[in-house]
């Protein structure tokens, strides 16, 4: 079929018809990537911030003090790093910089990890701010229990701090979404590499485009109203109805 007669929305219909499963192809190694690279990239924020929010007691022992000091500077140049170079930029660095060194890694294991540690620098930043947010009060009536620093970070705070983010993890997810796309410079064959690599067959690079800009409205549609529901699930009822307690007879 000579694609060169064909009109802008014949090309389109085309390529969705003969490529439609290249480019679910190439959807769902980005969704995949976009999931496990936020829930990865939060699990290492939320490590990162609660270490970086916790407070030197004078107290403190020695080796203590040492420790969450080295922990800190460690995590500041993390975050300092990650948040301070373009994700294109260090999957170049990371992928090309393995196979120099003798490490060859998978384009997608290599995608994964660049995404979870460019998530986790922004995550650490802002479990912090979630943590520092909390009611000091929480941190005193834990102690009045009897409960430990450690105790109280995990059961008291981290789950509070977790439901004040929760808005923002979803922004990183819907942003990571997108930003699997700079991955195509390792060749990861997520969506916008399969359609560079079929526009440059035919070089109807606006008709293509326009089919992969339409997935990612998808995604990130699709995206936005699972974020939208995990909030209105944690948020919890408008209404709340107290039951009161029966009477017991004397």
């Amino acid at each position: 079929m000579d694609i060169g007669s064909m009109d802008f929305f014949e090309r389109v219909l085309y390529f969705i018809q003969n490529y439609g499963s290249s480019f679910l192809e190439g959807a769902e190694i980005a969704a995949f990537l976009a999931v496990a690279g936020t829930a990865l990239g939060c699990l290492i924020g939320f490590l990162a911030g609660a270490v970086s929010a916790l407070e030197i007691e004078p107290d403190d022992s020695t080796l203590r003090k040492a420790v969450l000091r080295v922990a800190r500077a460690v995590i500041a140049f993390y975050v300092w790093l990650f948040r301070g170079t373009p994700m294109m930029v260090q999957a170049m660095v990371i992928f090309y910089g393995s196979a120099y060194f003798g490490a060859d890694m998978d384009p997608v294991t290599c995608g994964l990890f660049i995404v979870s540690i460019n998530t986790g620098a922004y995550m650490a930043e802002t479990v912090r701010g979630g943590i520092q947010s909390i009611d000091p009060g929480q941190n005193e009536g834990a102690e009045a229990i009897g409960m430990t620093r450690g105790q109280t970070m995990r059961l008291v705070i981290l789950p509070q701090a977790f439901r004040n983010v929760v808005p923002q993890i979803g922004n990183y997810l819907i942003s990571n979404v997108k930003d699997t796309s700079v991955l195509s410079v390792i060749t990861v064959g997520e969506l916008f590499y399969v359609g560079r690599s079929v526009a440059g067959q035919f070089f109807t690079y606006f008709e293509v485009f326009t089919v992969i800009c339409m997935i990612y409205l998808v995604l990130t549609t699709v995206t936005t109203a699972l974020v939208r529901l995990v909030e209105k699930r944690l948020a919890g009822p408008k209404d709340y109805v107290l039951e009161e307690a029966e009477e017991t007879p004397a």
